[in-house]
């Protein structure tokens, strides 16, 4: 049987460092890069992401997200290892109940991409997320609360899971009956966009639950001809396309970018949803943007676009019942 291209792709991934730096035309010893950091959080980059990179630029931002930095081992006051309280937002094995309404499952802890400033990059996968023994658990909560009306598919990235997995999970949660919608929260579409089959887009379009793909894209660059390509085959379908995005510091902090961003989102069919304050994870901090600087920027977007083009501009603060605005004025 042939593998499927987006599993190929995912097998080719740059995962060696040095490997990566050769196809970047970078030095390591100019770059000074850790080793250390890698063993506690590996290195994963898919080709036609790297392919996005601008050779022999150190200071690329899409660069900046995937490559390991010495800054990442800079203990920083504020910062912890369970930045939004996912730990204690467990309510049964492989599920976080955070928010009236909607329950997250951590459908897998594999990813197709290690970005650096993952706010789940300490999270302990091993003994939360749902594995198939569990899915009667996580079944069984679901349908014990008739107030949740959404189930979101996290992790990891729910879309590493192959198609025939996740028509198991599609078909037990819609036979619940108070869920409405089915929301998925990835990464792959950006990274790796082959996993856009014809198979997982008919997948969406026949589940009784209204479908909502939250992409996650930071800079306009990420926006290449195969993505745009893969987020035009998912319009095919019923399936509410959103954005949410991190903001980074040297990366997406600039008017220019973020205005590009949305643009460049709205294009390609997708909505721009939430723009993130940094959750402030150890080994993340140099990737911190003020939220003076943020306000400010906000106050930009909102003088240089139109109101349906600007996301809202959120912090998630552990405990509270909700993702909390920031105050422009």
């Amino acid at each position: 049987m042939q593998t499927p291209a987006w599993q190929q792709a995912l097998k080719d991934a740059f995962t060696d460092l040095d490997e990566l730096l050769v196809y970047l035309e970078l030095s390591n010893s100019e770059l000074n890069l850790p080793r250390k950091s890698l063993d506690n959080f590996s290195l994963r980059v898919p080709k036609g992401f790297a392919a996005l990179i601008n050779k022999g630029d150190p200071s690329d931002p899409l660069l900046l997200q995937i490559l390991p930095s010495r800054l990442e081992s800079n203990p920083r006051p504020g910062f912890s290892a369970n930045p939004v309280g996912d730990l204690e937002a467990q309510a049964a094995p492989g599920v976080l109940h955070k928010y009236q309404g909607r329950a997250l499952i951590m459908a897998t802890g594999a990813c197709a991409v290690h970005c650096r400033y993952c706010f789940r990059r300490h999270y302990p996968y091993a003994g939360s997320t749902a594995t198939p023994n569990q899915w009667h658990q996580i079944l069984q909560y679901l349908q014990e609360d008739s107030s949740i009306h959404e189930a979101i598919l996290s992790g990891g990235d729910p879309l590493m899971l192959e198609d025939e997995k996740l028509a198991v999970w599609f078909t037990q949660l819609a036979s619940i009956p108070h869920l409405q919608r089915l929301r998925l929260h990835t990464r792959l579409p950006v990274v790796l966009p082959e996993r856009i089959t014809p198979q997982l887009i008919d997948l969406l379009n026949k589940s009784p639950l209204q479908s909502v793909v939250v992409f996650h894209i930071n800079h306009p660059r990420e926006l290449s001809d195969p993505v745009i390509a893969a987020i035009q085959r998912l319009k095919t379908g019923n399936i509410t396309l959103l954005n949410q995005s991190v903001l980074l510091k040297g990366i997406n902090d600039s008017l220019e970018v973020l205005r590009s961003l949305s643009e460049g989102l709205f294009a390609a069919g997708i909505l721009p949803y939430y723009l993130h304050l940094l959750d402030r994870v150890d080994g993340a901090a140099h990737f911190e943007v003020s939220e003076t600087r943020a306000r400010r920027l906000y106050r930009q977007m909102l003088d240089r676009l139109p109101g349906y083009l600007v996301p809202k501009l959120v912090r998630e603060i552990a405990g509270e019942g909700s993702k909390s605005p920031l105050r422009i004025s």
